[in-house]
């Protein structure tokens, strides 16, 4: 065996393993958080604990109301359960501009806060007037719809 090869080798190791062991080690010997055993997280409205009526709920106006406004961007990602659209890049009829479109649906009221766009063009984040004019936009839609579904 050859030692000057050998020799790095062994160190390395060595190194590698007192970087584990530091690394390992607990040195405040501070207690660790207990974790809660029936904390929520966003699996358990899958869960059928207490309430099986419980679930993430979207205001179906907004929701296809979004799908309609931005109808010329291409579907990626449509996730009803967590009230979330994701589009492809695509351009606006007439418009020479590409945009993304990220749309959360995050509540079942027919209100601003249920609606958050984020919407990219190749250069960045899109200007602010351009988002307020779509979120107008779904809003319009989305008012059109109920009123629409009152009338039967």
């Amino acid at each position: 065996m050859d030692m000057r090869y050998s020799m790095p080798r062994l160190l390395a190791m060595l190194g590698l393993l007192a970087l584990l062991v530091a690394c390992s080690a607990n040195e405040d010997n501070a207690p660790r958080p207990q974790i809660e055993e029936d904390r929520e997280t966003i699996w358990d409205l899958f869960e059928d604990r207490n309430d099986p009526s419980v679930t993430v709920q979207v205001n179906r106006y907004i929701w296809n109301a979004s799908l309609e406004v931005l109808d010329f961007l291409p579907l990626e990602t449509v996730d009803p359960f967590t009230g979330v659209i994701v589009t492809g890049w695509g351009k606006a009829p007439g418009g020479t501009t590409e945009y993304r479109a990220t749309i959360l649906v995050g509540d079942p009221a027919l209100a601003a806060r249920s609606l958050r766009v984020a919407l990219i063009t190749r250069r960045g984040p899109a200007d602010e007037a351009t988002i307020e004019r779509i979120e107008d936009a779904i809003f319009t839609r989305a008012r059109q719809l109920r009123q629409a579904d009152e009338r039967l």
